[in-house]
């Protein structure tokens, strides 16, 4: 697969390094071509750098890693060289004091998709930060990360399934793009959590067992241990 990744920092660089162990071609593009050529450098793998034109018209992916307040007005001036490719959104729009900059707005996945309408916008690999993306691979107690993903094109949501694999995580539908807004959010609370209160969010939700309450197993033992006390209780009485 070809990928024009648009951007220079941390998000570029774990990314695409992971891409470029896959087998992909990479091309990746920056304002600053030096900062563009030094990335491509470290990637290694024939990582080739460019602008961030040509880097969008190489690609049959982009990703645009991007800060939150760059994102629209680069997307809308390469909105023709975005035509028809998958644009990967991977951004968090969170200020200060861990605020959501979007709400009450649209997405920033719906600001790009506005900007460039005819690329088809993903939301994807937001909720980590940089270092866990660098990770070969991100597991965690014997379990691969899982990453959502949230679109509206089959065909870009098949893309980007095959690159999260890549990057040694597993893809979860997060339904259309109009859902990426909840992922930002999360996100939001997220790393409100994880920074303001060093809490494991991991710790926030039961299991998948328990999601829409105990299983059968478990209320039918829950009801016998009642029952065991009630009974107890009975014969005390006598």
């Amino acid at each position: 697969m070809r990928i024009g990744v648009l951007g220079t920092g941390g998000m570029a660089d774990a990314l695409a390094t992971h891409w470029v162990r896959a087998g992909h071609e990479v091309t990746v593009g920056g304002r600053d071509v030096d900062k563009a050529e030094r990335l491509a450098t470290r990637i290694g793998g024939g990582a080739k750098p460019a602008s961030l034109r040509v880097a969008a018209e190489f690609g049959q992916v982009v990703l645009a890693a991007l800060p939150f307040d760059a994102g629209v007005s680069v997307a809308r001036e390469l909105r023709a060289a975005l035509d028809g490719k998958v644009l990967l959104d991977c951004s968090n729009p969170v200020g200060p004091g861990f605020r959501l900059l979007t709400e009450g707005g649209p997405s920033a996945a719906r600001q790009l998709a506005a900007a460039a309408p005819g690329a088809h916008v993903v939301k994807a690999f937001n909720l980590c930060h940089e270092d866990v993306w660098r990770m070969r691979p991100p597991v965690f107690d014997g379990r691969p990360l899982s990453v959502p993903i949230c679109g509206d094109d089959r065909a870009a949501l098949a893309r980007v399934r095959e690159l999260v694999r890549d990057v040694g995580c597993a893809p979860v539908a997060g339904g259309g793009l109009e859902r990426a807004g909840l992922l930002e959010a999360t996100a939001a609370l997220f790393i409100a959590l994880w920074v303001a209160e060093s809490a494991d969010v991991q710790a926030i939700a039961p299991p998948l067992a328990y999601a829409a309450g105990p299983g059968r197993e478990h209320a039918e033992a829950g009801k016998m241990a009642d029952g065991g006390r009630r009974c107890r209780t009975a014969c005390g009485r006598r």
